[in-house]
């Protein structure tokens, strides 16, 4: 029996490449947004495409370091610029993160309502810290966007990864499991796809 060799296409950009993907999932999604934040996406997508972005060399190797570490960095730093930047990050890697991985969350220690939580506040707390300076004017109101949007963008960037990956198999426990969690558009589309409506009457206490 032949192997199901899924073919690699081609890309001649990759920004472009996730410009028209995340245009796409926008649409599916039903997401509007400035066009400023949606390339902020687009850039962020483009940038965690190489390991070397998203991981650090640390004295224990390469890895990922915790959310709660950069964080914590950024409250004790004593320059606006550092604090700004260790903000950006956890927004950013939450986002791609929860977006990207999200569906394979399941079990592990942290979930991924923690990530929009961390990401959301990370993004709102940055957009202030801007506020009136030079990068304020460029980037402030795509930081405040993304905070208040934050859930909607992780359905994006989880739509973008389906679409790429051309994956059909939908985990409708994970689906609701999600829903409740978070309360994403996304899954509730998937589950009523599945012929299931999700119920806010049940388990709605474990929703945050």
């Amino acid at each position: 029996m032949r192997a199901n060799i899924r073919r690699v296409k081609p890309v001649a950009s990759l920004q472009e490449f996730f410009k028209d993907s995340v245009a796409g999932a926008m649409t599916r999604q039903g997401v509007n947004a400035d066009d400023h934040t949606a390339y902020y996406v687009v850039n962020l997508l483009t940038l965690f495409a190489r390991s070397e972005a998203l991981y650090e060399r640390t004295d224990n190797g390469v890895e990922l370091k915790p959310l709660a570490v950069i964080l914590a960095e950024a409250v004790d730093s004593a320059r606006p610029e550092e604090r700004q930047h260790a903000l950006q990050r956890v927004g950013d890697i939450s986002l791609f993160l929860a977006g990207f991985f999200g569906d394979g969350m399941a079990y592990r220690l942290v979930d991924v309502d923690y990530y929009i939580r961390m990401g959301g506040s990370a993004y709102s707390a940055l957009s202030e810290q801007v506020r009136g300076s030079l990068r304020g004017q460029v980037f402030g109101a795509v930081f405040a966007e993304l905070s208040r949007k934050f859930h909607a963008f992780v359905d994006v960037l989880a739509d973008v990864r389906s679409e790429a990956t051309n994956s059909q198999d939908v985990d409708i426990l994970r689906m609701y499991e999600l829903w409740l969690r978070t309360g994403s558009r996304r899954a509730a589309r998937e589950l009523r796809k599945a012929g299931i409506e999700p119920n806010r009457a049940i388990d709605g206490d474990t929703r945050h």
